[in-house]
């Protein structure tokens, strides 16, 4: 990208030296003798001579230009003579009808013409073309040579005063129309170009007025006295006038520069005002579109580099960088899939830490070998927790349902804590469970069909006090136990683990569903938790009393995690399999209860909450609002828990 300085200097050289070229231009056309050149002493002027011709009527002709040629291209008083003659030749249909042969004298004399015609002696004395053509048509009037080639005289000074005209050369247009006037039927083409010169007369003062002003550099400013008004003054008095169309363009290219300028100090609101203003001037013309086409790369360019700037400043964790940086992106017209991108992961970052919902991780320990539980991240949003009132299991402890709102993403294990991971955390802690400390938890009894106090069953217990397989969620745990591994997973990874809040559970139990349960409001259709099925049946052949009648799931007791499908927020065995103890502790009902997803404590509290249904839990024990409460220091081969990190 060119500096402001580099910038300028090609502004003001460029143009200076155009601005004096147009000046010494239009001196020289208006006041020749500032040159030291005499009007008088020039090369004879056109009035009888406009120069040998390529073509005449007296000598083989070459082809005329198809008419798609001859209309095209530069206005008309710009074109090639030859170019006018043929079109004004083209549109004569005054030519007399020939009745007989000329007669050699009419041919001698149209041999003499033609040759005058291709010197361009076209008027002034016997020997001129005009004179010639004139005398052979009083021999024979219906000639149609002489005709046509008097015909020509008068085109060719039609075509040379009319550019004379266009170049603002009015001596020598004026000296051109006394030699029009003395061919006959040049009337209307005298009155016209009469016209024309007293415009030219008019406009004469004017463009030299505004050659001064583009010298000044008031191109288009200030208002009321800069060279454009001035221009558009000359095209209301001639249209036409070449040199005022050639001054709007040193016009355009001044306000160009600025829009140049402008883009050097990464203005590009200035720059496209400053095209804007140019595209006014001269509409659609080669050097508007050749800046057109480097501002919008140099704009392209910018705004790559501002995003890449951004992307950078968003994984570095400046936020507030970032989003300044993409912003000023936007402001320059930056690539709108580029921006959507970012603005998407700038809101992750914002909410889920530049994560996305529903994506899954897994933190690695940061000094030893190891990694936590599989994550998934749950999406921000806002649910109705609690019992509604036609829930026909609610309970008073469930109400009143009341809104929370989780504008902050946070990711929650997939399962729950499994046995091995919680060996893991034993083994290299050196924690000492509850089950161990204080002995003992309750497992289930498979000959009376309930729980029964076992005081040799520990966390490496199943459910019914025997060796539990690694792939299990770990049991027989207390609050105070899984509370302690969540805080040992936030020392070895440098991430904030804990358990979940209250809010935070039934949000994800729920999975964005407002049914009974995540599934719908009746008896699941397929296997998608490990429930009390009424088709299960136990070792010993007992079956579930109060059960979800003609459901089967294969179990009695825990599964391993994962055996089952997962909710809508990816979470398996949220609700079956084993219950989980979260962050809170127990109040009655939910009066008074936190909207924001934050854990509702106590200082002091002895009882947490546990939610979710488990292996042996009634189908109302099942509902997503379904809570209870416990010691802290419960150990159950019912209840276990997972984690939740936050982002």
């Amino acid at each position: 990208m060119p500096s402001k300085e580099t910038v300028l200097r090609q502004r003001a050289f460029g143009g200076a030296l155009g601005v004096v070229l147009l000046g010494m231009a239009l001196v020289y056309h208006f006041f020749p003798r500032v040159f030291h050149v005499d009007p008088a002493q020039v090369a004879p002027r056109r009035s009888m001579s406009v120069g040998p011709m390529t073509s005449s009527f007296g000598a083989p002709r070459a082809a005329l230009p198809e008419a798609s040629e001859v209309d095209a291209g530069p206005p008309l008083t710009l074109a090639p003579t030859d170019v006018i003659v043929a079109r004004m030749t083209a549109r004569n249909t005054q030519l007399p009808e020939q009745k007989s042969a000329d007669t050699p004298q009419v041919q001698a004399l149209l041999v003499d013409a033609g040759k005058a015609l291709r010197a361009g002696q076209l008027v002034g004395d016997k020997n001129s073309a005009a004179a010639l053509y004139q005398e052979a048509l009083k021999l024979k009037p219906d000639s149609r040579r002489a005709a046509q080639g008097l015909f020509e005289v008068k085109a060719r000074l039609v075509a040379a005063i009319g550019q004379d005209v266009a170049m603002g050369d009015a001596d020598s247009a004026n000296d051109l129309l006394t030699a029009l006037k003395t061919l006959p039927d040049a009337e209307e083409d005298v009155a016209s170009l009469s016209q024309e010169i007293k415009t030219l007369n008019e406009v004469r003062p004017l463009l030299a007025k505004a050659a001064s002003l583009l010298q000044e550099g008031k191109a288009d400013q200030p208002k009321g006295n800069n060279a454009l008004e001035i221009y558009r003054q000359v095209q209301q008095l001639d249209a036409d006038n070449a040199v005022a169309q050639q001054g709007l363009l040193q016009v355009q290219r001044a306000v160009l520069d600025r829009a140049l300028a402008a883009v050097a100090q990464n203005d590009f609101n200035g720059a496209e005002q400053a095209l804007t203003q140019a595209a006014d001037v001269q509409p659609d013309s080669p050097q508007l579109r050749d800046v057109q086409g480097r501002v919008d790369g140099m704009r392209k360019q910018r705004g790559s580099t501002l995003m890449i700037q951004a992307r950078s400043a968003l994984d570095a964790g400046n936020l507030s960088l970032a989003e300044q940086l993409a912003g000023q992106a936007q402001a320059i017209g930056a690539d709108a899939d580029a921006l959507k991108d970012f603005n998407e992961r700038l809101t992750n970052a914002r909410l889920y830490a530049s994560f996305k919902p529903g994506q899954t991780f897994t933190d690695r320990f940061a000094d030893i070998p190891g990694q936590a539980p599989s994550m998934v991240v749950v999406p921000t949003g806002n649910f109705a927790m609690g019992a509604a009132d036609n829930d026909d299991g609610r309970n008073d402890s469930e109400t009143p349902q009341h809104e929370v709102v989780l504008d902050k993403g946070f990711a929650m294990g997939r399962t729950d804590v499994t046995v091995g991971q919680f060996r893991e955390f034993v083994k290299a802690s050196g924690y000492q469970p509850d089950s161990q400390r204080l002995g003992g938890a309750s497992v289930y009894d498979e000959r009376s069909g309930s729980m029964r106090d076992d005081t040799g069953a520990s966390w490496q217990s199943d459910y019914a006090g025997h060796n539990a397989d690694d792939k299990l969620p770990v049991v027989n745990v207390s609050w105070n136990d899984a509370r302690a591994y969540a805080e040992w997973l936030s020392q070895r990874t440098g991430k904030k683990y804990r358990l979940p809040s209250e809010s935070e559970f039934e949000y994800a139990l729920r999975g964005g569903t407002t049914t009974k349960y995540w599934w719908g409001d009746s008896i699941p259709k397929s296997r998608v938790e490990n429930l009390t099925g009424g088709n299960d049946r136990s070792s010993n052949g007992r079956r579930w009393s109060n059960a979800f009648a003609g459901y089967r799931d294969g179990f009695w007791g825990p599964a391993p995690v994962m055996s089952f499908a997962a909710n809508p927020f990816g979470l398996y065995d949220i609700n079956g399999n084993v219950s989980e103890w979260v962050q809170d502790c127990w109040h009655d009902n939910y009066i008074r209860a936190p909207r924001d997803g934050n854990a509702w404590l106590n200082p002091g509290c002895s009882t947490r909450v546990i939610r979710g249904g488990s292996w042996g839990s009634s189908p109302d024990q099942v509902r997503s609002a379904y809570r209870q409460g416990a010691d802290a220091s419960v150990r159950s081969g019912r209840v276990g828990f997972r984690v939740v990190r936050e982002l």
